[in-house]
């Protein structure tokens, strides 16, 4: 060990419990890029955990967990916690990582729904091992990012699902009426560890940090109390999984280009552009045969279709049917807002005051549309703010639950009292008076925009405006 990884080692565990408490300030040092090359001038990757390890980019690391906060691993550490260890057992975890004898913890298990039915196992690591993974991370995405497909658009500094739906607006416009929709079962369940670690070590020389790597991968997952070792795939709550799809799915990327197809790639999720749907055809059959066959990884045929875009979705967004093929959100994507907004305004809601209610709605809604900003069609928003108007009237309605109680709100409100009277004392359900005139008249839409209401259409049309 050199004299300055002495130094480092002595000083590190005493940083990182002033960075928490405020003390340190980062210094600014400019810092020359890791990348893959060999010059003899650049870094060398057969020495890359120095640079794991390395004050400035714990620091961040550090950072990055915090802000990201998630629930603890299998041993109950809080990213609270985290500081305190580091003080206490960091000199003992810096010493395993440069002697490649530290070994992870195996991840806890959860299942999540998925949107379009079924659901996906979670693998959640310890925070100390999500702090470790952030720092080796940090070093890797400049090595490899560099190399990666200018088609591929997930989990990439500088891009994002929203730059991958207006490019394959581009190819749709340009000509490309057919679509291969190709879905990977199970991806990040599926991996094959030893394609993906020939893969890494390609461009990755320090043997210390690809057998860091092999663990992660092989720590396996806790599973009603019991350890199952993985074989097979990458843990989603690691920070080293996005990086590692990417670096197996290059692979894909090569391919495509190879051949000359156009196509976007976001993570797993991947479309092919062509103009005929023979050409599409035989393109899922050679890709289909690739997958399975070069990177062991299986297509879900019942999900994977050859098919016109308007037909399919990708990230979220539809296109029409035009040859100006116009942006929107999918059919599916509209479902499940809605059923968000029901969670939102539905049983939790009956006993909160409408404007709280509101706010909550506010807040997701802004996150919606500034994904959903790119879409052309105005109709989707239009339909959409009618109905959570709608919902919010039924709300009110279920609030007021008996007709004298009724009777007096929509008086209150301005509805005369022999109509108000008559609508309080019908028999219809929540959900016909929350569209019925009454309950329009005594809750208009100027009203609920007074409360606060986020209008998608205004928001639309503000974005739209031209700039004088």
């Amino acid at each position: 060990m050199t004299e300055g990884d002495a130094e480092s080692r002595a000083e590190t565990p005493e940083l990182l419990w002033r960075m928490m408490n405020g003390i340190y300030q980062e210094p600014r040092i400019e810092r020359q890029a890791v990348t893959a090359t060999k010059d003899k001038t650049g870094p060398r990757t057969d020495r890359l955990m120095e640079e794991v390890l390395r004050r400035e980019n714990l620091f961040r690391a550090l950072k990055r967990v915090q802000r990201n906060k998630g629930a603890p691993g299998i041993d109950g550490m809080t990213v609270e916690q985290l500081p305190g260890h580091l003080k206490e057992h960091w000199p003992r975890i810096r010493k395993q990582l440069l002697e490649a004898t530290y070994m992870p913890l195996p991840v806890r298990s959860k299942d999540l729904p998925k949107p379009d039915g079924g659901s996906r196992m979670l693998g959640i690591p310890v925070v100390l091992d999500r702090f470790i993974g952030q720092a080796v991370l940090q070093v890797l995405t400049p090595i490899f990012d560099p190399h990666f497909s200018e088609h591929s658009y997930g989990f990439r500094p500088g891009r994002s699902a929203v730059q991958a739906v207006k490019q394959a607006q581009v190819y749709i416009q340009a000509g490309y009426r057919w679509v291969v929709d190709l879905d990977l079962e199970k991806f990040f369940d599926r991996v094959n560890h030893d394609i993906l670690m020939n893969r890494v070590a390609r461009r990755i020389e320090d043997k210390r940090l690809l057998k860091l790597i092999r663990r992660y991968l092989e720590a396996g997952m806790m599973i009603g109390g019991v350890v199952e070792q993985h074989r097979e795939g990458t843990a989603q709550g690691s920070p080293l999984s996005p990086l590692l799809s990417n670096v197996l799915l290059d692979d894909l990327d090569k391919e495509l280009s190879r051949r000359g197809h156009v196509y976007c790639r976001y993570a797993d999720d991947c479309n092919t552009y062509v103009r005929s749907k023979k050409a599409a055809e035989r393109v899922m059959a050679s890709i289909t045969k690739f997958l399975e066959q070069r990177l062991k990884l299986k297509v879900n045929r019942s999900k994977s279709a050859v098919a016109r875009p308007w037909e399919r979705k990708f990230l979220g967004y539809t296109v029409t049917i035009e040859r100006k093929a116009r942006l929107k959100p999918a059919k599916g994507s509209i479902k499940r807002t809605k059923d968000r907004i029901r969670q939102i305004t539905g049983r939790r809601a009956r006993g909160r005051n409408i404007r709280k209610v509101i706010g909550d709605l506010n807040q997701y809604l802004s996150g919606w549309f500034n994904y959903f900003r790119l879409s052309e069609v105005k109709q989707s928003f239009i339909t959409l703010d009618q109905w959570i108007r709608r919902r919010l009237r039924k709300l009110l309605w279920r609030q007021w639950k008996k007709p004298k109680t009724r009777y007096k709100k929509m008086v209150q409100l301005g509805v005369k009292p022999f109509r108000a009277k008559k609508a309080a004392a019908g028999g219809r359900g929540p959900w016909y008076n929350a569209g019925a005139s009454h309950m329009h008249a005594a809750v208009p839409n100027r009203l609920l925009e007074k409360w606060g209401l986020l209008s998608l259409v205004q928001k639309h049309r503000r974005l739209t405006l031209p700039i004088r």
